[in-house]
């Protein structure tokens, strides 16, 4: 996945959240509307996360050092985590109770009426415009893959994390403005609590979506289903190695894969032979899926009782 298109859409979206989080502030302050200060919070939550996105990507370009030999590339799973901390705590619990206040004791908006419904469709033009950033830089990386399949199976969080925020953003901006809006008509401060306790509970199930998707990848997960045929494809086209016995693969990073494998030669070849055909499957692995940065083969003679079945490669999960 592209960084510097990652890099882009999470700041097209901190840029559009910082200018609507004060609009929404000024709106709340004018009007007293729970909705307009549970969308406040909810973007300045998505401004803190941004900032989380961008400061994991910084942190995740350093060097290997002894005590991290694989180097940080997972710090950038370790901040997107965090960032569905942020989102359940500060925007969908904080919410909930907001909602629960309003509705405990439902007030009508007397005053500049017409100030949030003005501040949300402004919010909702500048947030289409930050969802459309992130689905073009998405649409570059996805291929054929489901927008489903691409936020459960990308190895880099920060595209699908954005994609779901400036979604979530987006409905609970239409969350918002109708309960807004059905406050007015009526002059019933429930329906304004309504639309709080919406926002609320899409910024709770968002949140733990993104919790359930990032924990696999701080885990580890092992490498898509085509890298990994692709890396068994380059290991058995290496004309002195008879076939892959067994393999495992796990991403270290976004962009970082470190694979092992056991290959069976034959029990005649001399160390010379072997190592040129060790060297030329780790050249074919790496033309193959340049991620694989990291590659540790071992010659072995193949046993039947040893081998492990053709998909073993193959990552689960999918």
């Amino acid at each position: 996945m592209s960084v510097e298109g990652s890099t882009k859409a999470v700041v097209m979206a901190l840029c559009a959240n910082l200018g609507i989080a004060a609009t929404k502030f000024v709106a709340y302050a004018l009007t007293g509307s729970s909705s307009m200060l549970a969308e406040g919070i909810h973007s300045v939550a998505d401004s803190s996360n941004q900032g989380l996105l961008l400061l994991g990507g910084k942190r995740a370009r350093r060097g290997a050092t002894e005590e991290h030999p694989f180097g940080y590339g997972r710090e950038r799973y370790v901040y997107s985590f965090m960032v569905a901390i942020v989102l359940f705590s500060l925007g969908g619990l904080f919410a909930l109770y907001e909602a629960w206040h309003k509705l405990s004791h439902p007030e009508p908006i007397t005053s500049w009426q017409w100030v949030p419904v003005t501040v949300l469709v402004i919010a909702i033009a500048l947030e289409s415009s930050a969802m459309r950033t992130a689905i073009k830089e998405s649409n570059a990386v996805r291929g054929k893959a489901s927008w489903v399949q691409f936020i459960r199976r990308s190895k880099s969080p920060e595209l699908p994390v954005i994609l779901l925020e400036d979604a979530g953003a987006l409905v609970g901006l239409v969350f918002a403005l109708v309960g807004v809006s059905l406050t007015l008509v009526t002059g019933d401060g429930v329906w304004d609590g309504l639309g709080t306790a919406a926002i609320g509970v899409l910024l709770v199930i968002i949140a733990i979506v993104l919790a359930v998707e990032v924990k696999s990848l701080l885990i580890g997960e092992s490498a898509t289903s085509e890298n990994v045929r692709s890396i068994r494809e380059a290991i058995e086209s290496v004309e002195d190695v008879e076939r892959l016995i067994h393999m495992r693969t796990q991403h270290i990073g976004p962009e970082e894969l470190l694979v092992a494998a056991k290959i069976a030669v034959d029990a005649r070849d001399d160390a010379e032979r072997v190592t040129r055909a060790i060297d030329e499957a780790e050249n074919r692995i790496r033309a193959a899926v340049p991620i694989a940065t990291l590659i540790y083969l071992e010659p072995d003679l193949f046993r039947a009782d040893r081998a492990e079945p053709a998909a073993s490669g193959t990552p689960t999960g999918e």
